[in-house]
């Protein structure tokens, strides 16, 4: 196998170019093409699942008051039923009829990052059927920034339960063929936008009656920002909770095995190069938040490399990270390695992707 480095390119600087509809029932559709839009919304309608973007990674929608619908997601996912799925509005108004109840902590962070990465749990409402909580008296909701995710909820004009596109536990999607590769033509449509802005999913935070926030799961919209909007200091969940997607210890995954080296970028490339020299015959994925001085030494040695951010950028390594995982993975390596960075704004989203992409495995084992 020939050994090159994955350079990887800001998603602003990258072209989006979306996949060119095939013959012989592809599923995916220019999402540019209003017919398609109409197409998929008319599929919501009659009851069917469709692949949309948003700027954090790809869904797979269905009506969210369809509760047979709601169903399939779980079936072709492959999803287990306690866990609980987000619903996608296209306005603040559509959330509150899917709440039974909205403090007024929760209208000041809509207020601040809606549209946007950021969903909120709260008490629902009855019209949610329970498929779509796993049963849990609360339900996730967010209002995406894409707006073609915006356009299919208006067209079919109803809330979309959405997780990623995925198989469940495996790496999320950021652009259409990655769901294509996942799911197949379970989906009836997949609307191609191109690679998603961000890369990663949305901040979920739960709001108690009293006020009171819990971070459930890091994400794109750092806990710093919206710790300065509440004017307080936001929980932490149990660990043992599953209140909404992600949650789990293992997730994220790719089918290659992952782990997470410690210490610095320097000090880990030094251990990698040590267990290659020992099992030289080894093949190993490198996930390097930026480029390292001693990388061009193992280089040789390693069969690939992928640079998440070639300025260090945060943002940048977010939205690279899934499609760097999945390009690795296509490799059929040994073993994947990667270090976590800093622990601050989406860097402790990152950071909690790579933690469950890994199961818990640290270390190259071996050495």
């Amino acid at each position: 196998m020939p050994r090159r480095q994955i350079s990887f390119l800001s998603t602003h600087q990258r072209a989006a170019k979306p996949v060119v509809n095939a013959q012989n029932g592809d599923p995916i559709r220019i999402a540019s093409d209003p017919r398609a839009i109409d197409e998929a919304a008319e599929l919501l309608k009659k009851g069917g699942l469709v692949a949309f973007p948003t700027e954090t990674v790809y869904g797979l929608g269905a009506d969210a008051l369809d509760a047979k619908a709601v169903c399939r997601i779980f079936e072709v996912k492959k999803r287990p039923s306690f866990d609980p799925l987000i619903v996608h509005v296209d306005s603040p108004e559509r959330a509150l009829g899917l709440w039974s109840e909205c403090p007024d902590a929760a209208k000041r962070l809509m207020k601040k990052f809606w549209p946007g990465a950021l969903t909120l749990v709260l008490p629902k409402s009855s019209i949610v059927p329970d498929v779509v909580t796993s049963g849990l008296p609360t339900v996730a909701v967010r209002m995406p920034a894409h707006p073609v995710a915006s356009a299919l909820i208006q067209r079919a004009d109803r809330p979309i339960a959405a997780p990623s596109a995925n198989l469940f536990g495996r790496t999320s999607p950021t652009t259409a063929r990655a769901v294509l590769e996942d799911l197949g033509n379970s989906v009836e449509v997949i609307l191609d936008a191109g690679p998603c802005r961000l890369g990663i999913e949305s901040t979920i935070l739960k709001i108690e009656p009293s006020g009171k926030s819990v971070l459930l799961r890091p994400g794109a919209t750092p806990l710093e920002e919206i710790q300065e909007v509440l004017g307080a200091p936001v929980g932490k969940a149990l660990a043992s909770t599953t209140e909404a997607p992600g949650m789990l210890e293992t997730h994220y995954a790719p089918q290659t095995k992952l782990s997470i080296l410690e210490g610095t970028c320097e000090e880990w490339l030094e251990a990698v190069a040590r267990w290659q020299g020992r099992f030289p015959q080894s093949t190993v994925g490198v996930l390097l938040f930026r480029p390292a001085a001693n990388v061009s030494a193992l280089r040789s040695k390693t069969t690939q490399i992928a640079v998440l951010s070639a300025s260090g950028d945060l943002y940048e390594s977010a939205a690279n990270l899934f499609e760097a995982m999945r390009k690795i993975d296509r490799m059929h390596l040994d073993l994947i390695v990667a270090g976590l960075v800093p622990d601050e704004g989406i860097g402790r989203a990152i950071n909690d992707r790579l933690r469950k992409a890994s199961g818990g495995r640290t270390g190259l084992g071996e050495e």
